[in-house]
C-alpha cells in the first residue's frame, strides 16, 4: 500500500538498509607446545626433563640433571637467554610430526627458533654444556651409555648452530643443578653427591608443569 504526502502525492519509498557483511575474523595465533614454557615475569622457573624456556622476562631458569643434557644459551647484546633439557639425543620423525623437547637435536631446534624471533643471532649468544652421567650400574658391561650419547649429541649441536662454548661440565656418575640468572647471564652450576638419577623419557602429554625451585645446597663452580 503507497503512503501519500500532503499534497495527494504518493510518498517516495526510503531504501532499506541492509548489515554490512561481517568481516573474517583473523586466525588464533598458535599456541607453543606444552614443553615449551612460558613461565611468568619475576619467576623461578624450574624445568622438568623435556621442557625448554627462552626469553628474558623470568627471574632464573634451574634444572636437575642425570643422564639428561641442558645446554644454556645467553646473548649479551638483546640479555636474552634459554635453556633446553634433554633426555635423548634425536629420534626418527616422521614427516609432519611436531618437534619433542624429549630429544636434543629437536630441542636445540626450537631453542634457536625462538632466539631467531627476539633477534637473537645464534652466533652471537655464549652456551654451556652440562650433565651426561653415567647412570648405568658397575658391571652392566654397556659400553656407551645415554649420558655419553647425549654429550656428543650437545657437542654436535652447539657447533651446529655456531653457538661459543663458554662453560662444559659433563660425564662421571653425579648429579647436576643448573641456574640461569635472566639478569646478567650469569651461570651456575653445582655438582651433588652420590650417583645420578635415572629419567626415563615421559610421553609428551605426560610431562609436568615448571615449578618454582626450593634453594641451592652445595659449592657452586661459575664459569
Amino acid at each position: 500500500m503507497l503512503e501519500l504526502n500532503a499534497s495527494g502525492q504518493p510518498r517516495p519509498s526510503l531504501p532499506v538498509k541492509r548489515p554490512a557483511p561481517a568481516l573474517p575474523s583473523a586466525p588464533a595465533p598458535a599456541s607453543a607446545p606444552a614443553w615449551q614454557v612460558k613461565g611468568t615475569p619475576g619467576q623461578n622457573l624450574v624445568l622438568l626433563p623435556g621442557q625448554m624456556h627462552v626469553g628474558s622476562q623470568v627471574a632464573s631458569l634451574r634444572t636437575l640433571l642425570g643422564s639428561c643434557v641442558a645446554i644454556v644459551v645467553w646473548h649479551p647484546g638483546r640479555r636474552v637467554g634459554g635453556m633446553c633439557h634433554f633426555l635423548l639425543p634425536q629420534r626418527t620423525r616422521r614427516n609432519g610430526e611436531s618437534l619433542d623437547g624429549r630429544y636434543g637435536d629437536e630441542a636445540v631446534e626450537a631453542m634457536v627458533t625462538a632466539l631467531r624471533g627476539l633477534r637473537a643471532v645464534p652466533q652471537e649468544c655464549t652456551a654451556h654444556l652440562y650433565g651426561g652421567a653415567d647412570t648405568m650400574p658397575d658391571g652392566a658391561g654397556v659400553k656407551f651409555s645415554v649420558g655419553e650419547r647425549n654429550i656428543e649429541q650437545g657437542w654436535s649441536l652447539i657447533d651446529h648452530y655456531g653457538f661459543s662454548l663458554d662453560g662444559v661440565d659433563v660425564g662421571e656418575d653425579i648429579p647436576r643443578t643448573v641456574n640461569l640468572s635472566l639478569s646478567d647471564g650469569a651461570v651456575e652450576m653445582r655438582r651433588g653427591n652420590g650417583r645420578a638419577p635415572v629419567l626415563a623419557a615421559a610421553a609428551p602429554q605426560a610431562l609436568p608443569r615448571a615449578t618454582t625451585p626450593a634453594p641451592l645446597a652445595s659449592p657452586t663452580r661459575r664459569f
